[in-house]
């Protein structure tokens, strides 16, 4: 038999938009001989992700009704809208979003399999996936023997009877950085489509995260309708400025400097009029939300976009960001992106999506800073408080492992964490010469992550997901900070040994 599968972009929550696109193909299979056609899993209602509409009694008799449209127009071919089971081989329709953490891989079966998927961009408010479509055909033996370009619609065949007869096909080796910008490229372009927003503007900072967002954005819809803002204080280093200016050279972008010290003074004196202290601290975050909520805000209400938000899940996951400051935006799209990850994502770019350096070596080599204040200086070497080398594989820990502070402590007792946590090995010693330096550095983030960070997430922008751990996928309860009684155990011998 021959067998046509539809590897198709599914609109969530539009039976009608997809019944079209599902009878069109429909006739497309029967012209070209095929006598069964499969579509991916919830198909006409396009809802792969579970939706609200699903309980409302009217939606589901209109997508039944469809069904039947669809049933009534598939004369001389038998269409497939879910798994089944055949004589001689199998259909899965189940679709999952896309993570770098999956791969097409040999099934433990004894029969041909045919998967289909769909491709597509589905949001739950929170997060918003990717669909590659994952879609393949697999022999008796589990080795793929056809498999459909990821993220791209197209309708392939395949004649039952060849399917154990096919070569296995060797499947691309690619790069972790490659999968993330074709699942990140491909999930902005469809998220901004899906909302409308077809220009945006992007605080530049002279940092690596704005940077690669910067060079993202410009690929996606075009330089023109990219806006690169630059918006120093007095503790922005020359060099941070001058890196900022470099990188919208390099892209071709509309670029602004935007000072702020004037707007932030003027802020501090109207506080420190009413009678209010006003502490060094506070003052970060006058300057954050002033770039972000001030500046950012009015030009894209200006020029009819949005403005991004361009953190990293390091820093989401022990909220080291300022709420309704750099937090903001209409969405983080390298949320889910641990700093090494962002770093290798800036290499790839350079390397092979542009094939020159739009993103400057020096972003790349400075050391990273928000600039908020003199203890922040890159001239002088001094940036952010957290050690990425190591902190990104403690909070992936947290963050994608479930594990807590008294896993952690075992091993750093052990002398085993770098091992178990896969960060490069020496960089305990390096960063902490006592227990007492790593404990206190391990209680303060785990702190940030279960205490303050949550309430900053709860309010953060959707983000774009890449693996199977995105904030947002699931509630979070802001239920305060617990330490077992083991870690305290554990922690009170190793700190009066």
């Amino acid at each position: 038999m021959r067998i046509a599968y539809a590897q198709m972009k599914v609109a969530a929550g539009h039976p009608d938009l997809n019944t079209k696109k599902i009878l069109r193909l429909i006739d497309e299979a029967r012209t070209q001989g095929a006598g069964m056609i499969i579509f991916p899993h919830t198909s006409i209602s396009g809802q792969m992700l579970g939706a609200a509409t699903r309980e409302q009694k009217t939606f589901f008799e209109e997508c039944k009704a469809y069904e039947e449209e669809i049933i009534a127009a598939s004369e001389n071919i038998r269409v497939v809208l879910d798994s089944k089971q055949f004589d001689g081989f199998n259909i899965k329709t189940s679709s999952k979003p896309f993570s770098i953490n999956d791969e097409l891989t040999d099934d433990k079966i004894n029969c041909p399999v045919i998967q289909v998927g769909c491709v597509g961009v589905q949001n739950t408010g929170k997060t918003v996936y990717t669909f590659d479509g994952r879609s393949a055909v697999y022999n008796s033996k589990g080795k793929v023997v056809q498999r459909a370009e990821p993220f791209k619609e197209c309708l392939n065949f395949i004649e039952t009877d060849e399917i154990d007869n096919m070569p296995a096909i060797t499947l691309p080796n690619v790069s972790e950085a490659e999968k993330i910008y074709q699942a990140i490229s491909y999930g902005v372009k469809e998220f901004l489509a899906q909302i409308g927003m077809s220009k945006v503007v992007i605080g530049v900072s002279g940092g690596i995260d704005s940077a690669v967002a910067a060079a993202l954005y410009v690929k996606v819809l075009g330089v023109d309708n990219v806006y690169l803002v630059n918006m120093p204080s007095r503790f922005n280093s020359a060099t941070t400025k001058n890196l900022s200016e470099q990188l919208a050279k390099n892209l071709g972008c509309k670029y602004f400097v935007v000072p702020i010290q004037e707007s932030v003074d003027w802020t501090v004196k109207q506080l420190e009029g009413v009678g209010l202290n006003v502490s060094s601290f506070v003052k970060e975050n006058i300057q954050a939300r002033d770039r972000s909520a001030r500046i950012l805000a009015a030009i894209a209400a200006s020029i009819g976009g949005g403005f991004t938000c361009n953190a990293n899940k390091a820093e989401s996951t022990v909220g080291y960001a300022t709420l309704y400051g750099d937090e903001a935006g209409f969405l983080s799209a390298l949320a889910d992106l641990w700093k090494f990850q962002v770093y290798d994502l800036a290499r790839y770019m350079n390397a092979e999506i542009y094939g020159r350096e739009v993103i400057p070596q020096g972003i790349i080599d400075i050391v990273p800073s928000a600039e908020l204040s003199t203890a922040q200086n890159v001239d002088e070497g001094k940036g952010d408080p957290l050690h990425y080398p190591y902190h990104d594989y403690l909070f992936r820990a947290f963050a994608e492992l479930s594990l807590t502070p008294e896993e952690i402590l075992n091993w750093y007792a052990a002398g085993t964490l770098e091992e178990n946590i896969g960060c490069a090995s020496g960089l305990v010693e390096k960063y902490f010469s006592t227990p007492q330096e790593f404990i206190a550095d391990l209680e303060r983030w785990w702190r940030q992550f279960k205490g303050m960070g949550v309430a900053k997430r709860i309010q953060s922008p959707p983000i774009l997901a890449v693996t199977d751990c995105p904030y947002g996928a699931r509630a979070e309860s802001q239920n305060g900070v617990h330490f077992t009684k083991k870690y305290l155990e554990l922690k009170d011998k190793l700190l009066n040994r």
